[in-house]
Order: structure tokens, then sequence, then C-alpha cells
């Protein structure tokens, strides 16, 4: 089965079962907006991430404060977290009790809270924090950024077995994926702090995926882009867009170390990259670090046919350290980096014939490992 499938009915909530009591649910989405004023180029996020529902109460409830550290209370909420990368990079989260979310869990999804709405379509709202240094358990910055999109999600990574109804019911996985829109087109408009900027589909490079389980993986590893430009032809490849994520899979208590699933959608063929899929036999190799300044991919991936070479990087400075508190309560991630505008080379090969070596900009990048002795 090829990756490319739309399946709207896997970014349905998943909080139902155990995961309604110890759980998470978000829907992802990047695009790259250009300042009104300036022609500046600005990449952006906006997330809608959910947690534990049966355990709500009046207000939303913060996982990291101290009280409810000491008690062993978990979070539950709503998080509408939205922000941007580079020179004036952030994150603004804001939060909402379970009470006053609106959430259509079968396909086609929605979430609305007050002003706050996304589906699969369309998103819009406001998220302004002035407090977030008294309210660390907020985990953001401050600013105001407000939005209105329209959302085209034109290429699908459908990860197969993992994220099937029946895996789904089960709920095995520790972090589940999928991709309903790898290569999004977004239109719209984006005001940071005031300032105003245009989306447009064709200069978007536009991301849409979910996750959802009990808790995250590490390492964490994810790499997306739509803006390629081939070195051997120099000619944009418009039709083109890849997905790597993974890092160490885990299924019940069994970790599969050091695991990524990855789709190219190459000029409208596909390849994929998938150990689920056993019998293509996927190999794979990744080495993610920091230096002073940058953060590095390193990734080698080969199948009995294909193979994809990936060297990608993400100046540090334009980056942000994302925060994210596990449904247990815990926050073991505290240098998950985060970036939108990564760039480097990933070469495509069939049989050991090069296909294609292609310079990659406006990457979406992630990486983050902590001590899972913790």
């Amino acid at each position: 089965m090829s990756f490319n499938k739309s399946d709207i009915k896997r970014n349905e909530c998943q909080l139902f079962g155990r995961q309604a009591k110890n759980g998470y649910d978000w829907w992802w989405h990047s695009f790259t907006a250009i300042n009104e004023k300036s022609g500046e180029e600005v990449p952006f996020y906006v997330e809608f991430f959910l947690c534990n529902p049966k355990i709500s109460g009046d207000t939303p409830i913060f996982g990291q404060l101290e009280e409810n550290q000491k008690k062993g209370i978990r979070p539950s909420y709503l998080m509408v977290n939205v922000g941007c990368w580079g020179k004036n990079k952030r994150q603004l989260h804001r939060f909402f009790a379970w009470k006053d979310i609106e959430v259509k869990f079968k396909a086609p999804f929605h979430v609305k809270a007050d002003d706050c709405y996304l589906d699969e379509t369309r998103t819009s709202g406001v998220v302004k924090v002035n407090d977030s240094k008294t309210h660390p358990e907020y985990m953001s910055d401050d600013g105001e950024i407000r939005w209105n999109l329209s959302i085209k999600k034109v290429v699908p990574f459908n990860v197969g077995f993992g994220a099937s109804s029946l895996f789904r019911k089960l709920q095995l996985f520790e972090m589940f994926w999928h991709a309903e829109g790898m290569k999004s087109c977004f239109e719209g408009t984006i005001y940071l702090d005031g300032e105003k900027y245009i989306v447009s589909k064709d200069t978007s490079y536009g991301y849409s995926d979910k996750n959802w389980g009990k808790d995250f993986t590490s390492p964490w590893v994810w790499l997306s882009s739509n803006c390629l430009e081939s070195e051997i032809t120099g000619k944009k490849l418009t039709n083109s867009v890849f997905d790597i994520g993974g890092g160490r899979p885990k299924i019940g208590f069994i970790a599969l170390n050091r695991k990524l699933l990855s789709a190219f959608y190459y000029e409208g063929k596909c390849y994929e990259f998938n150990f689920s899929k056993f019998w293509t036999f996927t190999r794979t190799k990744f080495n993610c670090y920091e230096t002073e300044d940058k953060i590095i991919w390193n990734v080698t991936q080969k199948t009995w046919r294909n193979k994809i070479v990936v060297n990608f990087s993400c100046n540090k400075k334009d980056m942000l350290l994302i925060n994210y508190e596990a449904p247990n309560g815990k926050k073991l991630h505290n240098r998950l980096w985060n970036g939108g505008n990564g760039e480097g080379i990933i070469e495509l090969y069939h049989r050991n014939k090069l296909i294609d070596r292609m310079k990659a900009t406006h990457i979406g990048c992630e990486y983050g490992e902590y001590d899972r002795r913790k």
C-alpha cells in the first residue's frame, strides 16, 4: 500500500479508554508567512494539544505546579500552542479547562474553545500571554499571536499499521503519528505582536500532522520540507515533499531502538522507508547532535531498492526549546530543539543510482533526547 493515501479517520481525537485518563492528542501545523511591510519570511506554527479529559476540573490543571507535583496531580487541559522561529522567536500557550472545550471526536474532527478553532480545512484564534514569568507552569513566553487560515492538505503520509484502526483501539503504542498533510497549502493572515504577515498557498511550504499517545519518544526526531531544488537540473521541485520521524518507538513494554519512518514523494513518485513494512527490509542509521551553534541531523535509510541520505542543520539562535509535559505530569524533554528554517542536502537513490541531489530549505525540524533512567 502506498503512503500517499488520505485517511481523515486517523485525525479523529483519540482520547478514549485508557488514554482519556492518561493520554494526549495534538494537531500540528507549520508554515511560512511574509511580513506585509518588509517582505521578510518568518516560519510559524499552530498546535492544538489536548490532555487527560477524564481527570478535568473547573479550571485547567497544570502538572508543573509545585503543589500538583507533590500531590501527584496530573495535567488536564487544551493547550493552544502558537509561535514562530527566527530572530523574534517565541512559543505562546493558552489553556482551557475541558468544560470550556468543544471537541468533535469523529471525522471530520474539530476543536473549539472561545475564539480558538481548528478543523481539517481551517484554523483561527488568539493567544496572548503577558505574565509568563510569574506563571512558569504555563511553559510559555510573552507575546500575542492572532491568526485566520485556510488549510488544504495535498500529500499525506499514511504510516501504515501503527496508526491503523485496530492499533488505535488497542492503544499499544506509546506515541502514534499520522501526517494527513505532509504537504499542505495555507492561506490567510497571522499577526505577531500586531505586525501583519501574509500566508500564501504557493509560498507557505506548509505541513500538517498529529501525534497521540501516553508519553513521548526519546530520542525524538522530525524533519520535513516541500521546498526543494534539484542541484542536478537547477529546477524547483514543486511536486515533491519528504517527511522523516520517530526515534525509539515503544509498543507496550517493548522498545524498538533507533527507528525512523520516512516518506519521499518525489515529483509524483513514492519512496518509503518504513520499518513496520518488514518485507521492504528497511535499515536506518541516524546521528543527531548539538554543536555550539547548530543542531545537526545525519540520516541514511535503505530498502532493497532505494536509499535516502540526509545532511541537515538548523541554527540554534533561530530555534525554540519547545515545552510539553507528559500526561503523567513529568517533563523529561527539557532540550527538545524545534525549528522551522532548517536547510541542507538530501539525496535519493534507486538501485544505487542517484536519482537526484537536492537542496532543502524551510525544513521543519526537531531533535531531543533525555536520560531514560529518570
